[in-house]
């Protein structure tokens, strides 16, 4: 794996140090915080205390992906999110990523300063994707999202997946050193074989680039224990540690306070390791 990566103007430096992407969700109906930062004082405000817990990067959604979500146009999504960045932008010192998987929500977000472009679909949705994150230079996030759960072998599927993604990037001149993936917890898997993609993560950390993980109240989560979306704090505080001990580098979470705590505790701990 490469040293380091630039995402916006700070280098983030891939030597087991670990980072957390604050969520900042500006729609009415995400899962777990849908409708709280609609508002642009509210989304700021939440940013700041994000900053202040210790997030890394910022990401910004306009559109839920929850299961059963309602689509929203382009136009919409560009209308909930751009004025959002370019506010934070002008307020705040950090990299800024944009949730999407359409090319004209991310050029208008990349314009209005986004850093980095988070795609669940792993540019595979959108032809003009690649090329955006190409042409504007910026980092980019490719997760594992499919159509169904068929899979022949899930843990090899998966890999094969992502390197397929990875491959569109490099096809349109994205460099390696600006591509992160993300094994798509909670996306084309059930509960199960989530579990078994937690319990596999050393297999696409060994693919060369830094993994982010995102299981920050999910219904793996719920399901296993069988909690609602508020009480699934401590269980996402284990698997951020989890995915951190087994190579996930970038945790994107809702509360950064606590698992930054987490993070760091553990970061310690492994750093006195003997060589």
């Amino acid at each position: 794996m490469f040293l380091s990566m630039r995402i916006g103007k700070r280098d983030f430096w891939l030597d087991g140090r670990p980072y957390i992407m604050g969520i900042l969700n500006v729609t009415p109906d995400s899962f777990s915080d849908g409708g709280n930062y609609a508002d642009l004082d509210a989304a700021l405000r939440h940013t700041e205390e994000m900053i202040a817990s210790g997030a890394d990067i910022i990401d910004v959604g306009g559109e839920s992906t929850r299961p059963g979500h309602t689509p929203v146009t382009a136009g919409e999504e560009i209308a909930r999110t751009c004025f959002v960045i370019e506010a934070i932008k002008e307020r705040f010192e950090i990299p800024v990523s944009l949730d999407t998987s359409k090319s004209k929500v991310a050029e208008a977000g990349i314009l209005a300063g986004a850093d980095l472009i988070n795609d669940i679909w792993g540019l595979t949705q959108d032809d003009g994707m690649a090329e955006v994150i190409a042409k504007h230079k910026v980092a980019c996030c490719l997760m594992h999202n499919r159509s169904n759960t068929d899979y022949s072998n899930l843990i090899e599927d998966v890999k094969q997946d992502l390197l397929s993604s990875v491959a569109i990037a490099k096809t349109a001149g994205i460099p390696d050193e600006k591509i992160i993936i993300d094994p798509g917890i909670g996306f084309a898997k059930d509960t199960k074989q989530n579990l078994r993609v937690l319990a596999s993560l050393e297999a696409y950390t060994r693919l060369g680039y830094p993994l982010l993980l995102g299981i920050s109240r999910k219904s793996v989560i719920g399901n296993t224990l069988s909690l609602p979306v508020e009480e699934r704090e401590e269980a996402t505080v284990a698997l951020t540690v989890q995915g951190y001990l087994n190579g996930a580098l970038f945790h994107r979470v809702h509360d950064v306070k606590k698992n930054r705590r987490a993070l760091d505790m553990i970061y310690a701990v492994q750093r006195e390791k003997e060589d």
